[in-house]
Order: C-alpha cells, then structure tokens, then sequence
C-alpha cells in the first residue's frame, strides 16, 4: 500500500471505484455514507474524499458533487486485486468449448465466450513461436531443378519451402549440405545468423553455395511470416454500450482497430516481449501501446501450448470496467487453453 494513503482512505477509494463500476455516474459522500461496510458520517467521507483528490486518486469531472477515479486510483485498485490470491476456475468451464481439437475453433469460440461473459470487446492471437531457433533442417530432391527444405523450429514448428536449383544435387552432396547445416545452425536465432556466419557456410558449400543462401532466405521468411500472427476478436460493438466511450471518435477508432487488426498485433508483439509475459497485465487509459484506446482500460493474459508457443488473450473495455471479473475470467481461459493442450499432448503420446 503506499505510503500516503490510509487504510481507511483505501476502503473509501475501494467503495468509489466499485459504485462508479456499477453506475458510471460521478459518486457523492452521501451515496457512500450509505454503505454498511463504512460505518461513516458523511462530513468524515468528504473529507477523506478531499484528501483522496489532492493525492491524485479521484477527481471532479465537472461541477457536481461527485468524484470519479482517475487512473491513478484505478492503477492502486488494479495493483491491490492483482496481489490477492488467484481467483479459484469456477467459470467457463463447460461453455467455452464444444469438444473441439481445432486450435483455431478453439480460440474463434473462446473470444465469442469472453465477449459474452464481460461484454467488453474481446481478442484471441493465434499461438506464434516466441523463441524463433532453428532445430532442424531437411535438404530432400523433389525433381531436376527442386529441392524442398523442411525447417523445424522451437516449439516444433515445421515449415516446408521449395527452392529452385537448376540442376540435380546428388544424395551424398545433400547429405553434406544437411550435415553442414544442422552441426552450423542448430539451436541459432534468426538474429544469430549473420554476414559473417552466412559468408563461411557459403565458402564450405563451395558450387551449392546458391543453395545454401536460399535455404537462409527462407529461414528469415519463415520466421518473419510467423511473426504476421492471426488474430480473433469479437464483441467490438459493446464499445457502443458505454457513453464515455460512444459519444465521441473513441468507439470508431476501437472499431477500426479491430478490423485492421495491426494494432491488435502491436498489443500482442508488447504483450509477449513483456517480462512478465505469463501473468495478467492491466494497461490504462495512456499506458496502452495502441493509442486509439487511450480512453479504455485493456487487460492482457499470455498462454502456453508446449515450448515456446505462446499467445495472448486480449479485453478491451472502458476503465470502469469490472476488472476483478475479467481477471477472474482471464485465469480461467488460460487454465483452460493449458489443459486441452496438456490432454491432447497426453492422448498423442498414448496412441
């Protein structure tokens, strides 16, 4: 807690914050001198109002009674649910899936589940290998002037590309360029690979040399085009049902976003670079990284399927949303993402 706030002034901040959710209107000391919890007259409540307002955490949206948070006082909140202990899964857990093992139906019916459960507009980013290293790389001949390579990333990720050669490798020269690549390259970001690096494989390749550059070129392509993620959302017309967001270019901007997509995946790029890229990260009003929201609060969540594969689940809402529910839901989205990843690997390695 910091330090220049009371406990009782937290309590009072609590009890604004959780009365402006339910209501969107500016809230007075007489309707918080109604709150049983308090036990407090309502001269004592404006004053801890009026010290809360010196120090940052509500203000006066025009000229009422009422005080609203500011994003300071929605940060103390946020930062105070998020140290509670993890919500138990209770939600979700028969209605998210309709026992399917595709990972794109998975995730398209998980953001319609989440915008029907929040009414927040919501988003889903298809799995992206986060750690792009090379495992693995397979010259075959496919014809005369074919090859195609088979390139294994972290997370297992395989990818083929066929390169035209103009002439016939022989088998014991394609086993040399897959020995000289595989014993070169294995365990190598793409950031690794560099001029140098590039220049000596070319030299040991002697006349494959060509070979050996198109091979790298489709080595960046490949891990550039999984950076260009696929991305679900739904429920972007709930925007419209909260005034502070419709009565202005707000909701147009949000929507725009959402069918363009870029910013979406600058959020999920943000996300995942994050160090503390597997917990719930709340962004407010400026401290989002897609500025056409800097009048919503948006709450992000990273999940894992197996090594180095990881996504990021999105909710995009005014900062009056309820973020004890969309945390609580988040948790319960991400456990469930880990377990049909954990029972299907299981069912893999059973058959």
């Amino acid at each position: 807690m910091p330090a220049d706030i009371s406990e009782r002034k937290l309590t009072i901040l609590k009890a604004i914050i959780q009365n402006y959710l339910e209501t969107g209107e500016p809230v007075g000391s007489r309707t918080l001198s109604k709150y049983t919890d308090l036990n407090l007259s309502s001269a004592t409540i404006r004053n801890e109002m009026a010290d809360l307002e010196d120090l940052g955490y509500i203000f006066q949206p025009h000229t009422s009674a009422g005080r609203i948070p500011s994003d300071k006082g929605y940060r103390l909140y946020v930062d105070m649910l998020m140290e509670d202990k993890e919500q138990e899964i209770t939600e979700l857990r028969n209605t998210m899936l309709e026992k399917t093992d595709k990972v794109d139906k998975v995730l398209k019916q998980a953001a319609k589940v989440l915008a029907a459960n929040t009414n927040y507009a919501t988003m889903v980013s298809a799995p992206v290998n986060n750690r792009n290293t090379l495992k693995f790389i397979q010259l075959s001949q496919v014809d005369a002037e074919q090859v195609v390579a088979v390139i294994v990333l972290g997370g297992n990720v395989i990818k083929n590309k066929i390169i035209q050669v103009g002439e016939t490798i022989s088998n014991e020269n394609l086993l040399k360029l897959n020995m000289l690549l595989n014993t070169t390259l294995n365990s190598m970001s793409i950031e690794q690979i560099n001029l140098g690096l590039i220049a000596r494989l070319k030299e040991q390749a002697g006349i494959h040399s060509e070979v050996i550059g198109e091979v790298l070129d489709a080595v960046a392509d490949i891990i550039h085009v999984d950076e260009d993620m696929e991305i679900y959302t739904s429920g972007a017309t709930n925007i419209f049902k909260y005034p502070e967001l419709s009565d202005n270019q707000s909701a147009q901007e949000i929507i725009s976003a959402f069918e363009e997509k870029q910013q979406l995946a600058d959020l999920v790029t943000e996300t995942l670079a994050s160090e503390d890229s597997h917990g719930i990260q709340v962004y407010i009003g400026d401290e989002t990284p897609v500025k056409t929201m800097k009048d919503c609060s948006v709450v992000t969540a990273t999940y894992e399927l197996g090594e180095g594969m990881k996504g990021t689940i999105g909710i995009i809402g005014p900062k009056r949303m309820d973020y004890e529910h969309v945390m609580r839901t988040l948790k319960t989205l991400q456990s469930e993402l880990d377990a049909i990843y954990n029972r299907e690997s299981k069912e893999q390695e059973g058959e």
